[in-house]
């Protein structure tokens, strides 16, 4: 079924809500995804951000106490060693002077160096890898004291190194150069210990992130899902559908926009309705208030028209205009007062048991059609139906395509299975343009405002109802009581050319009827 607009075409509604429905469903739920993922990678990020910030912050912080000590704790024992030291030294006292120097500084490894003399602390210990050959020429430049973090078979080793100089005030070096070489394994242990502790830290963070999404998002879609509601019911034709407001921010302004646009459109529907109301009623008045003078133009058009033979040619003429006139004028009127019984919703149908190929083939020979279309009617096709609004329905078609189309017209009955049985009105004419089509049904429509109009009218009167040809209402009408039937009228174009009108109505056989 299809609703129609103002000027009468279908339109789909029904279709048009389920896909609001769907969409608005579709919204509110991804709207909620988003909210939690955007929540969720917000607090990854930031937690991430502040692990990497944390462990390069303590990482320096822990590598710089531990060179700074390193360097103090080198540069007082050299000092307090070197003082008894005889230079140029020996080996012997080299190796006594890098094990003095050992003493107080812990588990470090000390090197002494003096020209081709070395001696270690450790003697067991491998140095050669451990202090490089750019740590050595920046102590040997004399600038003070020196550092370098090396890696040394996997593992991270700080190497500080500081030339002795003479006592004397111009702080000359003495040639003896001093490298204390320190493990950084336990500090590399304790920066990773607080890598692993913030990065185990992130996972809460992440799943309370999610938490509060989850929450934040059902306090904002709430509102939201309940303007989606209130929108849906609106399109479904709810005019009173409203949102309550509560506070003072976006949503609710949302919603107090959405309340007033719902009573302007509730308001102007109202109006609309009335006017329409009063529309159908002068409609409705103004063609009963014209029968009565229609039906007394009507019997003097019929006795001038009856005379006409008698009168001078001028006259005779005059006479025969006159009385077609009059008839159009009549089958305009009967046609409004039908119009306006469908806009009313005053339309009944009147159904019985009825031979449908019985029905087309009277409808052609009422009004003397019968030599002039082909027919290729299926005989033991029966329905329960309104006779005289499928002969309404015939007269229009059949009419229509005697006016405005070319021979041959065609009328086929068929029933091609199913529930639904078909009449097919075809003509070889040059058919209708797609915007034709598409307003053929509307009324007071015309494909050709050029188009002449016939006075006298071939699709004559059939069982009190006009055929509407003339009128500019017989498509109208014709759309209309194939919809009273649960049917419809669909037009296209012939394979050969000319329009095609195919009339669709639901096939209830005779033991369904009420009749």
């Amino acid at each position: 079924m299809k609703s129609r607009a103002a000027g009468g075409r279908p339109v789909p509604r029904r279709s048009f809500r389920r896909s609001l429905g769907r969409g608005s469903r579709r919204f509110v739920g991804g709207l909620r995804v988003r909210l939690v993922v955007t929540f969720v990678l917000v607090a990854l990020v930031s937690a991430v951000t502040a692990t990497a910030l944390a462990y390069r912050d303590a990482r320096t912080a822990v590598l710089q106490r531990t060179q700074n000590t390193a360097v103090d704790d080198l540069r007082e024992r050299v000092a307090a060693v070197a003082a008894g030291l005889d230079l140029p030294p020996d080996q012997r006292s080299l190796s006594r002077f890098a094990a003095k120097v050992s003493e107080g500084l812990g588990a470090r490894i000390v090197v002494a160096r003096h020209q081709d003399l070395s001696a270690v602390s450790d003697a067991y210990a491998d140095t050669e890898g451990r202090i490089t050959a750019e740590l050595r020429a920046a102590v040997r430049a004399g600038d003070g004291a020196r550092f370098q973090r090396v890696q040394w078979r996997g593992d991270p080793y700080l190497v500080v190194g500081t030339p002795v100089t003479y006592a004397d005030g111009d702080r000359r070096t003495s040639g003896l150069e001093v490298f204390m070489i320190t493990d950084l394994r336990a500090e590399r242990d304790d920066t990773a210990a607080l890598l692993d502790s913030v990065r185990t830290g992130t996972v809460p963070v992440v799943v309370l992130a999610a938490l509060l999404a989850l929450l934040a998002a059902g306090t904002v879609l709430r509102p939201v899902r309940k303007l989606g509601r209130a929108t849906r019911g609106l399109a479904a034709g709810d005019l009173g559908s409203r949102v309550a407001v509560r506070g003072h921010d976006e949503l609710s302004d949302l919603a107090r926009t959405f309340n007033e646009t719902a009573d302007a459109l509730q308001a102007s529907d109202t109006e609309l309705r009335a006017q329409e109301a009063k529309a159908r009623r002068f409609v409705a008045d103004v063609s009963h208030e014209l029968r009565t003078p229609l039906a007394a133009m009507t019997m003097v058009a019929t006795v001038l028209e009856e005379d006409a033979d008698q009168l001078p040619p001028d006259a005779a003429h005059a006479a025969r205009t006159v009385g077609a006139e009059t008839a159009r004028l009549s089958r305009l009127v009967e046609d409004l007062m039908e119009i306006s019984r469908f806009d009313a919703g005053a339309a009944r149908l009147n159904e019985a048991p009825t031979d449908l190929a019985d029905t087309v083939r009277a409808s052609l020979a009422l009004r003397g059609w019968t030599d002039r279309v082909t027919v290729e009617l299926r005989d033991d096709v029966r329905a329960v139906v309104d006779r005289r609004r499928v002969d309404v329905i015939v007269a229009n078609l059949v009419g229509n395509a005697l006016r405005h189309g070319a021979p041959p017209v065609t009328v086929t009955l068929a029933a091609p299975g199913g529930d639904r049985v078909t009449l097919e009105v075809a003509d070889h004419g040059p058919g209708l343009a797609p915007e034709a089509r598409e307003r053929v049904f509307d009324r007071f429509y015309k494909a050709d405002t050029a188009r002449t109009r016939d006075t006298a009218e071939e699709s004559g009167r059939g069982g009190g109802e006009a055929g509407g040809q003339g009128s500019g209402l017989g498509m109208a009408i014709a759309w209309e009581n194939a919809r009273l039937h649960g049917g419809t009228i669909e037009v296209g174009q012939g394979p050969q050319g000319g329009a095609v009108f195919t009339l669709r109505l639901p096939l209830r056989h005779p033991e369904e009827g009420d009749g």
